[in-house]
C-alpha cells in the first residue's frame, strides 16, 4: 500500500470522476447518472438532486482533471484553493466501515465541497509523499483517461476504462510478427 486506505479510495474516486468524461464521452449527463456514480463511489451526505448540483460536479471534474496533470507547485496551489473555498477543517473521525480517517467538511456541506475537499486531502498526501508521478494519463494514443499507478514497481500505464492495455499489447505483437 502506497498511501493510507482512505487516501487510496479518494484517489480512485477522483480517477473515476475524471474518467466520466474520458475520450469525448459524457457519463454524467443527468442527475440520475450522478446518483449512480455517487452510489458506486459510496458518497453520502446532503444532496440537492438538481441540475445545479450536477453542473457543480462537472466543474469540479474539470478542475480535478487539470490538477491530475499539474506540476507539483501548481497542484499545491490548486489544493490549497479547493480547501479554502470549501472552508475545510480536517478532523479525525471513525464510522462504519472505516477506522480513524480524515473528514474536512460536514455531511451537510454541499456535495461539490465535500467531493473537492476529499480529493484535495488525498492529493495533499500525494504531494507530501513526492508521488505526483503516480498520477498519469493513459499511455494509449487514442485515450485521454487518467490512471492511478499504485503498483509497487510503478508499471501501470493504461487506464481501466476500456481495453487500452490489451490493444497496445496486440499491436506490439503484430508489429513484431510483421518484422519476422
Amino acid at each position: 500500500m502506497v498511501f493510507a486506505p482512505d487516501t487510496e479510495v479518494a484517489l480512485r474516486s477522483v480517477v473515476n470522476l475524471i474518467n466520466t468524461a474520458a475520450n469525448g464521452q459524457e457519463h454524467l449527463a443527468t442527475v440520475k447518472d450522478l446518483d449512480g456514480f455517487l452510489a458506486a463511489e459510496g458518497f453520502t451526505g446532503s444532496r440537492t438532486w438538481d441540475q445545479a448540483e450536477l453542473e457543480s460536479i462537472r466543474r469540479l471534474r474539470g478542475e480535478l482533471a487539470e490538477l491530475w496533470v499539474a506540476e507539483e507547485a501548481a497542484a499545491a496551489e490548486t489544493v490549497n484553493r479547493l480547501l479554502r473555498e470549501a472552508r475545510a477543517l480536517p478532523q479525525l473521525v471513525k464510522h462504519h466501515p472505516w477506522d480513524w480517517h480524515l473528514h474536512a467538511t460536514t455531511p451537510e456541506a454541499p456535495l461539490a465541497d465535500r467531493m473537492s475537499t476529499e480529493a484535495a486531502m488525498a492529493i495533499v498526501d500525494v504531494i507530501r509523499s513526492k508521488e505526483m508521478d503516480r498520477l498519469l494519463v493513459c499511455a494509449a494514443e487514442d485515450c485521454d483517461a487518467v490512471v492511478l499507478d499504485l503498483s509497487r514497481n510503478r508499471s501501470k500505464r493504461y487506464c481501466d476504462t476500456g481495453n487500452c492495455a490489451n490493444r497496445a499489447h496486440v499491436a506490439a505483437y503484430r508489429a513484431r510478427k510483421a518484422v519476422s
